[in-house]
């Protein structure tokens, strides 16, 4: 039964290897992405066979993999091109939390560890419901911009918009967030400015944010997360990874930022 489980897996993309890490599966994993941030050993134990946008075919040919496991319509060259070499390629495609969930089930039975899957989902999803029993409370909740790139300036994908959401924010712009390519969640530095967030969360894609280059922006100092200082960077490895590190880490940042602020405005 077990050689019906594959063997050699090569990941494209970081969330299903950390995925694999998690339910102690790493020996099945053969090559990983160049982008790869969690664990950190896996660089060090793994063979780097791909960026996100590109990948070396070649190399991917020659170690023989059962399975590719990518992300998203980006990826759909090099899947493409590795099915036209015979090779089995599996490309997740989904942009909420619910999605991250199914994707760890479905690798959990991948790779064997269906049970172990479904108990760090519980565990996950227990850690959330904490949050909301929280935040359930709370007479007011902060207004959020989650800037995913700053030129164009582009607001946050679902998952992120709902992890706003559950750590007790308000996404100003929540109908943008079920646009899953970037370029229609294009947005104005004057619908910023119009929507006057409290806190303003940046994540660039693997870019440094540079936080006085956003306060020089034109206006902006009508912001009120600009005049208090409410202006923070989350690591995109963390927040825009669509799997376990958004929801387990993002989802803890974000919600602390989000309790200082609600410490410093609501609690006398």
């Amino acid at each position: 039964m077990n050689n019906l489980i594959p063997e050699k897996i090569i990941c494209i993309t970081e969330e299903t290897t950390e995925t694999i890490y998690l339910l102690g599966e790493e020996k099945r994993l053969i090559g990983i992405s160049g982008f790869t941030k969690r664990p950190k050993i896996a660089k060090k134990q793994k063979e780097v066979v791909s960026t996100f946008l590109d990948a070396d075919i070649k190399k991917i040919i020659e170690l023989e993999p059962d399975l590719v496991i990518g992300f998203s319509d980006i990826q759909s060259s090099i899947a493409e091109k590795l099915i036209k070499k015979g090779v089995t390629v599996l490309i997740n495609n989904y942009r909420s939390i619910n999605g991250i969930y199914k994707m760890i089930y479905n690798v959990g039975c991948l790779v064997g560890k269906s049970d172990a899957s479904k108990d760090l989902i519980n565990e996950i999803k227990n850690k959330h419901k904490q949050i909301t029993n929280k935040i359930s409370k709370w007479k007011k909740k902060p207004k959020v911009y989650f800037e995913e790139w700053d030129n164009p300036q582009i607001s946050g994908i679902k998952w992120v918009s709902e992890i706003i959401h559950l750590c007790g924010g308000i996404d100003i712009f929540i109908e943008h967030s079920n646009e899953s390519l970037a370029k229609h969640r294009i947005i104005s530095s004057n619908d910023v400015i119009k929507k006057n967030p409290d806190i303003i969360i940046a994540s660039w894609c693997g870019k440094k944010v540079k936080k006085e280059k956003i306060k020089k922006r034109k206006d902006w100092e009508k912001i009120k997360a600009v005049n208090n200082n409410e202006i923070y960077e989350i690591k995109s490895e963390i927040i825009l990874q669509p799997g376990p590190a958004s929801i387990t880490d993002g989802v803890e940042l974000i919600h602390k930022i989000f309790i200082e602020w609600y410490k410093r405005n609501i609690v006398s």
